[in-house]
């Protein structure tokens, strides 16, 4: 199963990394930095266990360097450069291949399915945590399951990937409810990564302490209501328990989306808290936490060259 993952950030290196030894795997990145030293010296993946391996997966900075057609094509991304990752998925699948967004938040599959077609496109979530340490250097920061959702007529394809992914040591499922799949992931990132960012704290926090907890349960209520007003089966009749669990098997990880605001990027809060406040629009369901959350994010950003710096006394 030729393999290509799009966006060799901190999942992206991670599935490369796991996935390499399995099936020949290459990573696609715009940064030139990070792709030389992966090509120097391999990926190096730090373990939970504080083990260090390193992938034999190389990197790309231009798609005309691969020249070949990928079986299976992993888009890592941030949300707002699915476009340009589906349009470079579509010139370099084949025919019968599969492309497989991991991505946090909505609107990703319906993005990668315009570039490649219904057929040639999946959504799947998983609780794996990594993070970025430097040119070609990830942490693996936390462990949990992944599920893959299967469409119409993708059920072979998809069982072929689920035994890859458990082969290379990333215990994965199967569902046929994707929007219920993509919904319980999004519930999980709304109750955890806007708040890790404004607070600047790991995972585990928001769990050990209730003020904390407070917020989280309030943001994550709200989406759960959205989500039934427009019919979505979601698989945990106890959402906030499962939010509570990953924030216990990934508690030391810093959310994606606080290294984003660290490292003065633009997040996903519009694909994440904010896809809720729209959808709770557009279904007349109050969404007051989340929209104030994501103003929060947004206003961090906007602030982000007036930032006070740490007193140093």
């Amino acid at each position: 199963m030729e393999t290509l993952i799009i966006g060799a950030g901190a999942m992206g290196g991670l599935f490369a990394t796991l996935l390499a030894p399995v099936v020949p795997t290459r990573l696609f990145t715009t940064n030139a930095e990070h792709a030389e030293a992966i090509n120097l010296a391999g990926l190096s993946l730090t373990g939970m266990d504080g083990r260090v391996r390193r992938s034999a997966a190389n990197a790309l900075t231009d798609p005309r360097q691969y020249g070949r057609c990928a079986d299976l094509i992993i888009i890592c991304t941030k949300a707002r450069s699915t476009s340009q990752a589906a349009s470079i998925a579509s010139q370099l699948l084949a025919k019968d291949g599969l492309v497989l967004t991991l991505q946090n938040g909505l609107g990703n599959l319906e993005l990668i399915q315009a570039a490649v077609g219904t057929a040639r496109a999946a959504a799947g979530i998983t609780a794996q945590a990594a993070t970025l340490l430097g040119p070609g250097q990830v942490r693996h920061a936390g462990s949990g399951p992944t599920v893959l959702a299967a469409g119409p007529g993708q059920a072979k394809k998809i069982d072929a990937v689920v035994a890859v992914f458990n082969q290379a040591g990333i215990p994965t499922s199967v569902t046929k409810d994707g929007e219920a799949l993509l919904w319980s992931k999004l519930i999980i990132n709304v109750g955890i990564n806007a708040l890790t960012a404004l607070l600047r704290v790991p995972n585990g926090t928001l769990a050990q302490i209730s003020e904390c907890e407070i917020i989280m349960a309030q943001a994550v209520a709200e989406a759960v209501t959205v989500a039934t007003a427009m019919g979505v089966r979601l698989p945990d009749e106890a959402p906030l328990n499962g939010v509570r669990q990953i924030c216990e098997v990934t508690s030391s990880n810093q959310s994606s989306m606080l290294q984003d605001i660290l490292k003065g990027r633009p997040s996903e809060i519009d694909v994440i808290n904010g896809a809720v406040v729209r959808k709770g629009a557009e279904n007349g369901v109050p969404t007051p936490v989340n929209q104030m959350l994501t103003q929060l994010i947004k206003a961090l950003e906007a602030t982000s060259a007036h930032r006070i710096p740490p007193s140093s006394s």
